[in-house]
């Protein structure tokens, strides 16, 4: 499957539990991490926990595809979806202040997710 179609489909995901300021960043030019990272924010554990589950459960429905590794779903501050070519990340604010993902990665391709619009042109 195209990573970028990955990338949209786990936006999608986020978008469909109400994340906030949702980012698609293409690093493969920059790493070789992943094809791309998602950045979604939500505004408690509560909602960082049901954004993470509707991603799983998205990608496992419609792409038969599961993380190779879950971070921080216990503390539901910042957590981590590594699906190999796809990474998500799920903030709540003051961890995506602190953290300030957008910034590090600022030297690959970004784009913001806009609802059902598809975003890349590669699909």
């Amino acid at each position: 499957m195209d990573s970028s179609l990955l990338a949209e489909i786990a936006a999608e995901a986020c978008d469909d539990r109400k994340a906030e300021d949702i980012k698609l960043i293409k690093v493969d030019k920059v790493s070789s991490l992943a094809d791309w990272l998602v950045i979604a924010g939500g505004l408690s554990d509560v909602q960082v926990r049901a954004i993470a589950r509707a991603v799983q459960d998205t990608l496992k429905e419609k792409v038969n595809r599961v993380p190779i590794r879950i971070e921080g779903l216990n503390d539901a501050k910042w957590t981590l979806l590594d699906y190999g070519e796809l990474i998500v990340h799920i903030l709540q604010p003051s961890e995506r202040e602190f953290y300030s993902l957008e910034a590090f990665w600022g030297h690959g391709e970004s784009h913001n997710y806009v609802g059902e619009m598809p975003l890349l042109e590669n699909k």
